[in-house]
């Protein structure tokens, strides 16, 4: 069962290996990891998405508690979370078949990030489920390359993981 861990971290140098290395120690793999500041400089913010029962996921909390650098972390509990990926797709774009490139884009929310006279690069912020729709309809005109960002979640309403001052 997927699981979101949502972890406050000091910010500094190696403090992303230490709680890394802490999943590939114990065999535990990730499934997305991704890492940005806060509204607190001096604190990151850490999502990861594992795969593994409610036993694993309480020895990773117990391990990641005793690192020096972890200040705050959560479980966000799957049906409580609002989360996003974002993906840019560079697609085979023939003057014929960019209209239906567009509309595609339109419907999807997504956006045109890029165009030359043979490619156009689709930018969508979405849940994984609508991103895999969007690779599906835009596979037909030859999808070139993709790239994607880790998951990133919230736990919905007011429940919030925040560094106390």
């Amino acid at each position: 069962m997927k699981q979101t861990v949502s972890i406050l971290v000091e910010n500094h140098a190696g403090v992303l290996s230490r709680v890394s290395g802490l999943f590939s120690r114990r065999g535990f793999n990730i499934d997305s990891l991704a890492v940005g500041v806060t509204d607190d400089s001096s604190v990151s913010r850490i999502t990861i998405v594992v795969d593994g029962d409610d036993y694993m996921l309480e020895q990773v909390e117990k391990q990641l508690n005793k690192l020096i650098d972890v200040i705050k972390l959560r479980t966000l509990p799957q049906d409580e979370i609002i989360s996003r990926e974002l993906m840019l797709i560079k697609v085979t774009a023939k003057s014929d078949a960019r209209g239906d490139i567009m509309d595609i884009a339109k419907i999807m929310g997504a956006k045109i990030s890029d165009i030359t006279t043979s490619t156009m690069t689709v930018e969508i912020a979405d849940t994984a489920e609508r991103l895999q729709t969007m690779l599906d309809l835009l596979a037909p005109y030859g999808v070139k390359e993709v790239v994607r960002t880790g998951t990133i979640a919230l736990q919905r309403g007011g429940e919030s993981i925040t560094v106390q001052k």
